[in-house]
């Protein structure tokens, strides 16, 4: 497991909490860069406060446990679930949202490094959740300011936020995780999600089939890395082989954003689309999951079937990330 120092360690300012902030409190003060730091007794924890946040949620809707906290929410890239889900997250739980959702209009434009415009937001936030294209560029923030940081994704390399999400929604659809047999289909080259997913169900005894044009495989050092985790894995280019067995299908677009030669894009954007036809030799007893945005790779027929979990996927978003915001701020 990957070690990651807290951020009250490296605070250098103030030796004292803030009121009503517990130090002994699980995760508190700690940047959320990468799914390797987590275990899955931690796993158990998280997920047990997401379902009292639901809990909280239905019951009266939002509550004051982050009042006076304050969430700088930093995206490089385009968003709407991630940016919008972080957004009703904190203000859900009485807190409030400094937005950036287009770094075109801000000091950015002017050549501000990223270092330089965290320390800047750290004087003004609690927590900082940044999005940005480059691999590694939620760590590198880390290392500049003394308030947490969580990473909502880093180009193409993690989502853990996302992945957190993904495996919380299987375990409240299905009941289990483990025995389960996941088969991962579309963009894996990229898919920061399947990346981040996959790393997260090698803590569980299941089974991934690996789907997708052959350009857009998996990366090898993350086979690799999974290999040595002991994670029964299998790499196709059809799904029918796989669909019979499949007790979670995770759906991934294409990202045309990701390629330098859009003539390659073209050639597989449209490799897999799933639709109602497509699942009549699918499990009564599994689910379809997509990150989202969708551009094609699911029809719209497909939303009626209960098996269709994406949109759940997405409520479960929010609960999740409320329990993260509780938790690095000492208060979960």
């Amino acid at each position: 497991m990957a070690t990651f120092v807290p951020a009250t360690e490296r605070r250098t300012k103030s030796p004292h909490l803030p009121f009503g902030d517990r130090r002994d409190a699980p995760f508190y003060g700690m940047d959320i860069l990468s799914v390797l730091q987590f275990r899955r007794e931690d796993l158990d924890y998280i997920f047990g406060v997401a379902r009292e946040m639901r809990s909280m949620v239905d019951r009266i809707g939002t509550f004051d446990l982050l009042k006076g906290k304050i969430l700088a929410n930093l995206f490089y890239e385009p968003s709407t679930r991630t940016s919008s889900s972080f957004l009703a997250a904190m203000e859900r739980l009485g807190g409030s949202v400094i937005p950036i959702n287009e770094v075109t209009y801000s000091s950015v434009a002017k050549g501000e490094s990223l270092p330089d415009t965290v320390r800047t937001l750290q004087t003004y936030a609690d927590v900082i959740v940044l999005r940005h294209p480059e691999v590694g560029s939620a760590k590198l923030a880390a290392q500049y300011t003394t308030k947490p940081i969580i990473n909502a994704g880093d180009g193409t390399g993690e989502h853990p936020t996302q992945a957190l999400l993904d495996l919380f929604t299987i375990q409240e659809e299905l009941g289990r995780v483990d025995g389960l047999t996941v088969t991962m289909l579309g963009d894996l080259k990229y898919g920061r999600t399947v990346h981040s997913l996959s790393r997260l169900l090698s803590l569980f005894d299941v089974r991934i089939n690996y789907v997708s044009p052959e350009i857009l495989n998996m990366p090898p050092e993350l086979l690799a890395e999974l290999n040595r985790q002991g994670m029964a894995q299998r790499e196709l280019t059809t799904l029918s082989p796989v669909l019979p067995e499949t007790d979670v299908l995770y759906v991934t677009r294409v990202q045309k954003e990701r390629f330098d030669d859009l003539g390659q894009y073209e050639s597989v954007k449209n490799a897999y689309v799933i639709t109602p036809e497509t699942l009549e030799d699918a499990k009564e007893q599994m689910i379809i999951m997509h990150p989202f945005p969708r551009v094609g790779e699911i029809s719209m027929e497909v939303d009626d079937d209960p098996r269709a979990a994406y949109f759940r996927q997405m409520e479960s978003g929010l609960y999740v990330r409320m329990a993260l915001l509780a938790m690095v701020l000492g208060k979960a």
